[in-house]
């Protein structure tokens, strides 16, 4: 599977670029993920990406809709289905703190990272505020002027 900008593999993590552009991120917390075990198979395989992915809170559960999921290559007619909702592993208390602060005014549950840990998966998911149009410009002439001084100072270490 061809390597997209919202999709980068460092090892078995599952990054999700499109996060850090569209969102102001204020909190991340790590929770864990149910899983089928065809779909363990596929992750370890690196067939995966959050295009689109988000989490939402329904009757006191919190669910991520849209990740992902290659079938397994070597699956049979059991295999998964690519883009269920899977639930995410979180204690009641977080699931409560989470469903306060996204039920403000454009906050939204964004998947940031996915990476396993003793052997188990787990996701980054982050209380992020949408960004305007301004506020992505602002962040790209913050990176060009952050090239142009990495660029002077390279030619001067030179």
């Amino acid at each position: 599977m061809p390597l997209r900008a919202e999709h980068v593999m460092s090892g078995k993590e599952i990054l999700n670029r499109k996060a850090g552009r569209d969102y102001q991120i204020l909190e991340n917390i790590e929770a864990g993920l149910v899983l089928q075990g065809t779909e363990v198979k596929s992750l370890r395989c690196g067939e995966s990406n959050f295009n689109d992915a988000f989490a939402r809170i329904d009757k006191g559960e919190a669910w991520l809709h849209h990740f992902y999921i290659a079938p397994y290559n070597k699956g049979n007619r059991e295999n998964h289905e690519p883009r269920r909702p899977r639930k995410l592993l979180l204690h009641q208390k977080e699931i409560i703190k989470l469903h306060q602060q996204v039920s403000q005014l454009g906050r939204a549950l964004v998947p940031l990272k996915g990476y396993f840990k003793n052997g188990r998966f787990k996701v980054l998911i982050g209380i992020g505020k949408g960004k305007s149009h301004g506020d992505k410009r602002q962040d790209l002439k913050q990176r060009d002027v952050q090239r142009q001084i990495d660029r002077t100072l390279a030619q001067r270490n030179r």
